[in-house]
């Protein structure tokens, strides 16, 4: 099982974080092209403004459980240094159980807060607020996958892997 495991998150890891890194590429056009036409045409769009603030948070929620796996997160993990190997396993179990019900939780209440925005619409792009808003529950879901996947394991840190 942990071979499948591994697989699972080898595969699930490289596509959100590649869809991620997608979107930060088409909000750098998107900024580009409402810098060139602000400053150079005379007058930017105002839908550039808002579809760069929701690619940057789809982004974001895209990337986070992969971010999670790999410990690249901001944590503190002296206390996981200083207990027992006994509590620490323990603490891992609970820090686990805490992010899987915090991104399922995270999860369905952004999803039904999504659909209950349907109605109205952005200001600048004139879309469904439903459409951006489903980055939320779209990301909390895959860190809930991820973290699914990992297990109740330690996470890496960023000090063990420069060393």
């Amino acid at each position: 099982m942990t071979r499948f495991r591994q697989r699972v998150l080898a595969v699930s890891r490289p596509v959100t974080l590649t869809l991620a890194s997608a979107l930060l590429l088409i909000n750098l056009a998107v900024i580009l092209y409402g810098v060139f036409m602000r400053y150079l045409v005379g007058g930017a769009p105002i839908w550039t403004d808002e579809l760069s603030r929701f690619l940057i948070i789809g982004s974001v929620m895209l990337a986070a459980g992969a971010v999670w796996v790999e410990g690249g997160h901001m944590r503190v993990a002296l206390i996981e240094r200083l207990l027992p190997a006994r509590l620490t396993r323990l603490l891992h179990l609970y820090q686990w159980l805490l992010t899987l019900l915090l991104a399922v939780a995270g999860a369905l209440f952004s999803y039904r807060y999504a659909l209950s925005v349907a109605m109205f619409t952005t200001s600048g792009l004139g879309i469904s607020r439903t459409a951006p808003m489903l980055s939320l529950p779209i990301g909390f879901a895959l860190l809930a996958w991820q973290a699914l996947w990992y297990g109740p394991g330690p996470l890496p840190s960023q000090a063990e892997e420069a060393a």
